[in-house]
């Protein structure tokens, strides 16, 4: 465990990046085999077309987006108190939630090639970002106060697993307006 802790200290930037991607890209898969949410050939098994534009949104976005924006909110507000982490978890809904909910349905909708690419976003953002806001806060605020700064990014690959499920099972879900 050492040596792995060594390595990641060593390269952070890599080390949350790809392992930000592989948990964004499992949600994915996890959403499909459990929830049944692949829409692939025939109907039925793993649509790993569609693991692999997750993971896509998720390398090209999600996971540099993040690396970038937690050592920017670590940097603006330093430390672990509850002031720092009050505000660091205020910045985050108010800027960074709605950015990173519009980056995976509008990004997803680009891989796909749809027509309109704001459809899915226009129809499920604000369910997600109201669920988002009760559940990145409580996250953010545990991952602000106790993980170091140098492992944040994938700690938030971890939690998003559960969030990008849920994404994931939303956008399958019949297109009209969710409230």
């Amino acid at each position: 465990m050492k040596r792995a802790w060594a390595l990641f200290k060593a390269h952070p930037y890599v080390s949350n990046v790809l392992g930000y991607t592989t948990l964004f890209a499992s949600a994915d898969l996890i959403q499909q085999s459990v929830l049944g949410g692949s829409h692939g050939e025939g109907g039925g098994g793993i649509d790993l077309c569609q693991t692999a534009r997750v993971a896509t949104v998720g390398f090209c976005f999600h996971a540099n987006f993040n690396y970038h924006w937690l050592r920017w909110l670590e940097r603006v507000l330093p430390g672990g108190g509850v002031r720092a982490v009050a505000g660091k978890v205020v910045v985050d809904q108010l800027l960074a939630a709605p950015l990173t909910i519009s980056a995976f349905y509008i990004g997803l909708s680009l891989l796909e090639r749809k027509e309109n690419l704001f459809e899915d976003w226009r129809q499920r953002f604000w369910t997600s970002y109201k669920t988002g806001v009760v559940f990145w806060s409580t996250m953010q605020a545990v991952n602000f106060a106790f993980i170091p700064p140098v492992a944040r990014t994938t700690f938030l690959g971890g939690i998003a697993l559960t969030f990008t499920i849920y994404l994931c099972h939303l956008r399958q879900q019949p297109g009209h307006k969710f409230e």
